[in-house]
């Protein structure tokens, strides 16, 4: 075991038993939202490495998008 799983093992084995699996859940919802957001920004960043991405001028998008 990884010694980052090894301190996870040892933090919830810290808690009363009743909040242990609550905070497993937690942690996995979590490590689970940070694997999407992960892989969208590599996405996306594989989309700028490959061209498919063209420069945005923010302050007149927002211009436009108040005047609609």
């Amino acid at each position: 075991m990884s010694s980052a799983a090894e301190k996870v093992v040892e933090v919830l084995e810290l808690l009363p038993e009743d909040m242990r699996e609550p905070a497993g859940e937690y942690l996995l919802s979590q490590a689970k939202k940070f694997r999407a957001l992960k892989d969208a920004v590599d996405e996306g960043m594989g989309d700028v490495e490959a061209g498919r991405v063209r420069l945005r001028n923010l302050a007149d998008f927002l211009q436009r998008a108040r005047h609609r």
